[in-house]
Parts: C-alpha cells; structure tokens; sequence
C-alpha cells in the first residue's frame, strides 16, 4: 500500500466518523487546534495526519488507530460506545420478544383453560430462554462477562423451574429443594471453562 492509497483510506475513515458524530470540519479542527482546511486535505486524501494527530482522531471518536488506517466496511467503523448501546439494544429487544411471547402465553392460557393453577410458569420459563438469548449474542460478540453471567443464570433458573412444576403440579414434595445441588458442580464447570481455562493453557505454554 502507497501513502496516497493509504491518506485516501484515512480519509475516508475519518470522514465517516466526524458525519456519525454530526461534526463540521471546523469542529473537528478546533478539537485537534488545526485548521479546517488540514481536516479538508486530510479527507481528501492529500495529506496523512502525524501519529499523534492520529491517535488523538482516535481518542477522540472511540475507535482504535488500527480503525483508522485499515478500510472498513460503512456499517463496521463506529465508535466503540456507540455500537456498544446498538448491541445493547439488540439484544434487549431479543429477550424482550421471549417475554412477549410469555404474556400472550399467559393470556391464552387464562382465556381457554380458566381454571389451571399454573399458568404463571410461562413467566418463570421465559427467563431462562431470554438468557439463552443474551448468551448467543455473548458469543457471536465474545462479551466474555456476559457469556459467564448468562450461563450462570441459565443453570439456577433452569432449575428453579423445574422445581416450581413439580411444585405447582404435584404440591410440596419432600426433598424438591435438593435439585438445586445439580446447580453447584455445573457452576463450577462453568467458572472452570469460561474463566479458567485461559489460564491453564497459559501455564502449559510456560
């Protein structure tokens, strides 16, 4: 890659980022304390800013100095904060649809079986399969603490409602509450791979 292939690829990175952020040339020239004609010969391709001018583009938009000097796909190259609150919105209105799904459960229930003593399990399911959600999004985006959280949930939930169904269909059972020791060793199994297996890997490297 020449330097004019590479100032156009900056160029263009950084006028993507200054119109997602609705700033002016002369607003992201004050910021850097250049002028907006530097901003205009930057994004035209013309010039390349010195690494500390790009590493303070890059501060100040939230993206890293990698971002800025490889092309990237329009939809890629954001702010890091910005795609942050789009995958937190994307995956709360994931979940959010599993709990719709659970009122019109709940409804349907009551409207054509009135007399079942039950049908407030629908709420009960529906937070360990929201979760499963919010866990294959966790993958898909390598949220490491939220891929933990979310399993662990998964598990106590999971068997919390497979003990309030046999609570709700047969009653009180004696010794019910004992499947929640199935909880420990696969919480345990859990923190193990999600957590500790990096670091076993790192030692058998040493």
């Amino acid at each position: 890659m020449d330097e004019t292939e590479l100032g156009q690829i900056i160029g263009k990175n950084i006028t993507r980022l200054r119109k997602i952020a609705n700033m002016t040339q002369l607003e992201l020239a004050e910021k850097l304390n250049y002028s907006d004609k530097s901003v205009s010969k930057w994004e035209q391709g013309n010039g390349i800013p010195d690494v500390r001018i790009l590493m303070q583009i890059a501060e100040l938009f939230g993206v890293t100095l990698d971002d800025l000097v490889h092309e990237q796909r329009e939809h890629k190259l954001m702010p890091r904060t910005l795609c942050l609150i789009r995958r937190t919105v994307i995956i709360s209105c994931s979940a959010l649809l599993v709990w719709l799904v659970a009122v019109v459960a709940f409804v349907l229930l009551r409207i054509l079986s009135p007399d079942l003593g039950f049908t407030w399990l629908s709420f009960v399911y529906a937070v360990p399969v929201s979760f499963v959600i919010v866990l294959v999004f966790a993958c898909i985006w390598k949220f490491k603490w939220l891929r933990a959280v979310s399993v662990s949930v998964i598990i106590w939930t999971a068997l919390a409602c497979v003990y309030l169904t046999i609570f709700a269909c047969k009653g009180l059972i004696a010794y019910t509450w004992l499947i929640f020791f199935i909880g420990i060793p696969l919480q345990l199994l859990t923190l193990f791979f999600l957590l500790g297996w990096k670091k076993l890997k790192f030692f058998k490297k040493k």
